[in-house]
């Protein structure tokens, strides 16, 4: 271990105002031409302790940039440095001579903090989804071991949207009160150790049902808990998403959904064929639980960033800086609910108009996210791994349609377009597109399966551009009350999952129609809520208030 103390005194003269920048060099003494000393790492095994001192006692300010590779220091005249490094064994030794340059690694260490939890909080939809979507290719074999007919099949599938619709407003509400980031993580943790009891539980119809209402109750709460981490106002913190950014790190965040469909629809029926249907539910899970570790640790990076990176002159003099939600306390709760302007809400056209969208466009893609692999099955003959990579298809479109679509609605917005105007035009796009390709699919013209695949797949892929369309909208007109806002929106999406899939099930059980059960419906609610889109949505900043 090697130890240095660098005094600013003797070696150089720090002014009183600042003047050109000039760098420093461990081997060359050059004066130093700026109050601003910037200091790099090398070697990344390096520890760095910094000690700040005026003459008279009082501790300055100091300010640690987000690169854990440089750190910037701003020292006052007649202030005393001292820079204590510690290298470990294997780092560098205590001799002479050069550090060599090593490569940053992991690749993402020098991301700033937005990033980081935007990454992570994407991975974790990756892993909703690929729980989600988990049974329904494993439906088939389970099915058929238990001897299930289709309503009882729509039945297993549908209690997942039980516990999801419960749990989209105390989502919000909790959110808001305890910042998102705490929100999800206790979501994902609950998700994870109820699917992987799923196998245990699925000889006995009320504990499977049980743990499925857990695993949607899990999962209910992560959309408001990631639109509340987006949308949180935190300049101090580096860790705000601008206004010019929002539809790309919503895109980002909820497109870990398709990608998590993706996964899950490649991965499950090999699982499912080498070791047995149980697998994908204790692998899916297995997931989760590791994504929390991880977590935690990009976590205790940004309340580090919280308590370091921002402090000042000012903050060091009143005390440390600390999070408005983990300071809350549970006596918080009760007056936290009488301070939320329900009223206000539904007085509101614009969020009739998001509550209204939500739940025509839940209906269509939660109704083929359960049913499509079966339609495919069953409809077009493929086998259950022909079925499950078809499935594949449409998420996977929708990774590069939601890339371009959020790239497109930010471009606009950039160039002076009004944010309403983008939000109509994408949330149209969202809704006519599969109307009119599940309308082709529907009508008997005597396509041969891989063009209806085709046909389907461009539609619910371009029913992505909802992320640019409403589920940005809901931090456009209120920063504040998103995750609270969403949490509406999204119990009533969730209706679709408990009513639609298990009502598709019965209505095949009974008309023997893929179009009347399947495709009917949801083509009448995504017309129906272009309308109301086009006619009430806003993206106008608004103004709850408890008094309205």
């Amino acid at each position: 271990m090697t130890n240095f103390t660098l005094r600013s005194e003797k070696w150089c003269k720090i002014p009183q105002y600042p003047i050109s920048n000039s760098h420093y060099h461990h081997h060359h003494h050059h004066k130093l031409q700026s109050s601003r000393l910037h200091l790099f790492s090398l070697n990344p095994n390096s520890k760095l302790r910094i000690r700040s001192e005026r003459s008279s006692g009082v501790k300055t300010g100091l300010r640690v940039s987000e690169s854990d590779k440089t750190k910037s220091i701003t020292p006052s005249s007649g202030e005393e440095i001292q820079l204590v490094g510690d290298d470990n064994k294997n780092g560098g030794g205590s001799g002479g001579g050069d550090e060599g340059l090593h490569l940053k690694w992991p690749p993402w260490k020098d991301l700033p903090l937005r990033y980081k939890l935007i990454g992570t909080t994407s991975l974790a939809f990756v892993i909703c989804n690929m729980d989600k979507v988990n049974l329904s290719i494993a439906i088939i074999p389970m099915s058929h071991q238990f001897g299930w007919n289709s309503s009882t099949a729509g039945l297993v599938q549908s209690s997942f949207f039980w516990g999801y619709a419960l749990s989209q407003l105390p989502g919000g509400w909790l959110a808001k009160l305890f910042g998102g980031r705490k929100v999800l993580e206790v979501g994902v943790l609950m998700w994870s150790l109820a699917t992987i009891c799923v196998p245990f539980a699925a000889g006995f119809m009320p504990a499977l049902v049980l743990s499925r209402i857990l695993v949607g109750i899990g999962e209910g709460v992560s959309p408001s808990a990631a639109t509340d981490l987006i949308a949180r106002q935190d300049t101090s913190t580096y860790m705000s998403i601008p206004t010019e950014e929002r539809s790309r790190a919503v895109a980002f965040v909820f497109g870990g959904l398709s990608v998590g469909s993706v996964a899950g629809l490649i991965l499950a029926p090999p699982l499912i064929q080498t070791y047995g249907w149980e697998s994908v539910f204790y692998l899916f899970g297995f997931f989760g639980v590791v994504w929390c570790f991880g977590f935690q640790f990009i976590e205790g990076q940004s309340a580090f960033a919280v308590e370091n990176i921002t402090r000042t002159p000012q903050s060091i003099a009143s005390g440390p800086v600390t999070s408005n939600s983990s300071t809350k306390s549970w006596k918080d709760v009760g007056s936290s609910l009488k301070d939320v302007p329900w009223k206000s809400f539904f007085k509101s056209e614009a969020v009739w108009a998001m509550t209204y969208a939500h739940f025509c466009g839940s209906w269509g893609h939660y109704t083929c996210l359960s049913w499509l692999p079966t339609y495919f099955s069953e409809e077009l003959d493929l086998n259950l791994t022909e079925a499950a990579w078809v499935s594949v298809l449409p998420p996977l479109a929708s990774i590069l349609v939601t890339s371009v679509a959020s790239q497109v609605a930010d471009n606009l917005i950039s160039s002076g377009v009004e944010t309403t105007t983008v939000r109509k035009i994408c949330q149209t796009i969202a809704f006519l597109s599969p109307a009119l390709c599940m309308t082709l699919s529907s009508v008997d013209l005597g396509l041969p399966p891989w063009e209806v695949v085709a046909i389907l797949t461009s539609g619910l892929a371009l029913s992505s551009f909802a992320l640019s369309g409403l589920y940005c909208t809901h931090q456009d007109i209120s920063p504040e009350y998103a995750s609270i806002l969403l949490g509406i929106t999204n119990t009533v999406g969730a209706v679709p999952g408990i009513v639609g899939v298990a009502l598709t099930g019965y209505l095949l059980d009974s008309t023997h129609s893929w179009s009347m059960s399947l495709f009917a419906p949801s083509i009448f609610f995504y017309l129906t809520g272009t309308a109301v889109w086009l006619k009430y949505a806003s993206s106008k900043p608004q103004k709850f208030s408890k008094s309205d």
